[in-house]
């Protein structure tokens, strides 16, 4: 039996001859891969997976709840007078009409700009979300806000804003100082 496989595989490819070349290329030949392109495209994909920022689960708030948050190491006094909205506001951001996904990435990058720039106190306007008209989706965006402020380094602390300034649609938010604002105030308390 095993005879017969044998002379029927001989058969079968009799007629074949070798190739003259070693390698063989099974891919259609397409367009040249342009390679500046590829990694540019791998740079933004690189730059878009630093938003750490979930929209996964998150604990939901209510239209009407106040939002606060202090990190360690935050004076009392100073919370204080965020929360009371006595210090100037160096950014504004408003996310009115922002799908999650979109203020997923502008909340991102306004706290990066707003640390590039030595930007101390900003406000964050996300509305209160009571006027949607399914309890389940009530106060999404502010959700958010909440858990995304607590995730991010650059943020030591937060406090829904005082009426004039938007009440509860609406966050202080204090930035980490940066390096050189730190020396700045060194440098400005050693002369005196």
């Amino acid at each position: 039996m095993a005879d017969d496989e044998t002379s029927l595989f001989a058969q079968e490819v009799a007629g074949i001859k070798p190739l003259d070349k070693s390698e063989v290329y099974l891919a259609k030949k397409g367009p040249q891969v342009d390679f500046e392109e590829r990694q540019k495209a791998a740079m933004i994909a690189k730059e878009a997976d630093k938003n750490h920022l979930s929209q996964d689960y998150i604990e939901k708030v209510e239209p009407n709840d106040v939002l606060e948050y202090k990190r360690s190491g935050v004076q009392d006094g100073v919370f204080k007078r965020l929360r009371q909205g006595k210090y100037g506001i160096e950014a504004r951001l408003d996310l009115h009409n922002h799908t999650v996904a979109q203020a997923r990435e502008q909340v991102y990058q306004f706290v990066d700009d707003c640390m590039r720039n030595d930007i101390r106190v900003a406000i964050i306007v996300h509305g209160k979300g009571e006027r949607t008209p399914d309890p389940e989706t009530r106060a999404m965006l502010k959700s958010h806000i909440n858990k995304w402020l607590r995730d991010l380094d650059a943020v030591m602390a937060f406090h829904s804003a005082q009426r004039y300034h938007g009440g509860l649609g609406a966050v202080y938010v204090l930035l980490k100082k940066t390096e050189k604002a730190r020396l700045d105030d060194w440098e400005k308390h050693q002369k005196r």
